[in-house]
């Protein structure tokens, strides 16, 4: 019997192909309660803990983190997280997740090389903040800086639609407040002419409050100096407004006839003042100026900060709000709007095998790191605090 023919390439050994695999880790995540002025929100719904705890993680909570936003330690604990009132142990554990960012004191609380996960604020950060992370040789990611895979900030954009459409929300409650207001519906009834709503800002909490007060049937007008920005808005919200870049004298125009206006402008360290003090003056008796942006300076001259019990100011009859942190007012629903995001965040840096392979991997969470190791990686955050600068990238360049 004739034997098959085999080409020599076949004979010769083949080199063999494996599959590498990351070996998962198991994470051991720490949630402190917020002792922040006025922040109820907590990182992590209980459901966000079951999901985690399912996947072999451990969590540990700190009693009462959650009450903020209605969610009680029995029901974090059925969830599957260990509830303790020592506040040391949570901060011990080798993953810190937690809304604002810690004090120095807090961050002396952590482990040497673990890993802070909260927002950063740098506008009010003081030196001696990251001094600590140095200390400890912190690997810190603020929420504000990542990214996603299309490019966006999804932290930041969650909580900025949550605050565009509570502005509307609460510019129609102030409206109505007796006493000190317009006592005007914030809509649209046969035969009645609309409110007037003029947003100052077509990023995304300028975009969900124009969304808003169009549902409400207000007339609205949008104003910013990106282009861009105008037309995406116009795209969202389904219809033709009145936009245009921001112009003194057309702002000022606007601002007469103005039942509410929006502050919701970002710069890169402070927000540009448009409002005079002289164009308040001219708005009308009981009109209300809602300043999202007064975490970073506000849009207007008379614009001051007040908190969530005393949220309001009176300055020329003008009715101000200047609350920072408006989504800390709907806590429960900016922790769903958390919980949705950082669990599968918390997922896939364990799939990747833990926070040193995520970061080298995932190029939208390592542009969240602003320190490694202890090495100050986000060039503001050097330039500012006059710190030496190492980028991140070339640390994880093979």
């Amino acid at each position: 019997m004739k034997q098959p023919y085999y080409p020599k390439e076949i004979l010769i050994p083949q080199e063999e192909r494996l599959a590498v695999l990351h070996r998962k880790g198991e994470l051991h995540i720490g949630i402190p309660k917020e002792i922040h002025l006025q922040e109820k929100r907590v990182c992590l719904t209980p459901d966000g803990v079951a999901t985690l705890v399912s996947h072999g993680h451990k969590i540990m909570i700190e009693s009462g983190a959650g009450e903020g936003a209605l969610y009680s330690d029995h029901e974090y604990a059925e969830a599957g997280a260990e509830v303790v009132y020592d506040r040391e142990r949570v901060f011990g554990n080798h993953l810190v997740l937690k809304v604002e960012p810690p004090t120095p004191e807090e961050v002396e609380m952590m482990k040497p090389g673990s890993v802070l996960m909260s927002a950063l604020q740098i506008n009010v950060q003081k030196r001696k903040f990251f001094d600590a992370l140095i200390k400890r040789r912190i690997t810190a990611l603020a929420f504000e800086f990542i990214r996603d895979q299309h490019g966006m900030f999804p932290v930041v954009r969650a909580q900025s639609e949550i605050a565009g459409m509570a502005s509307i929300l609460i510019a129609a409650e102030l409206l109505s407040k007796p006493g000190i207001s317009r006592n005007l519906l914030l809509g649209n009834l046969s035969g009645v002419p609309p409110a007037e709503v003029v947003i100052l800002g077509a990023g995304t909490v300028g975009e969900f409050a124009a969304r808003t007060a169009l549902g409400l049937g207000a007339s609205v007008k949008v104003f910013d100096n990106s282009l861009s920005k105008l037309r995406r808005l116009q795209t969202s919200v389904g219809r033709v407004i009145y936009t245009s870049t921001l112009q003194p004298t057309n702002i000022a125009n606007a601002l007469v006839n103005a039942d509410v206006v929006i502050g919701a402008l970002r710069g890169e360290i402070r927000t540009p003042v448009v409002i005079t003090e002289y164009m308040v003056e001219m708005m009308k008796p009981g009109s209300v100026l809602i300043d999202v942006s007064i975490d970073r300076g506000g849009v207007s001259e008379t614009s001051e900060l007040t908190t969530h019990a005393n949220p309001v100011v009176i300055k020329h009859d003008v009715i101000h709000y200047g609350v920072p942190n408006i989504p800390s007012r709907y806590s429960r629903t900016a922790t769903i709007a958390f919980s949705n995001i950082f669990v599968p965040y918390l997922r896939r840096i364990a799939e990747l095998g833990g926070i040193e392979k995520a970061i080298e991997t995932d190029i939208g969470l390592r542009n969240g790191v602003y320190a490694y190791r202890g090495m100050i990686t986000n060039k503001t955050v050097a330039e500012w605090f006059g710190f030496d600068y190492r980028d991140i990238n070339l640390i994880f360049l093979k």
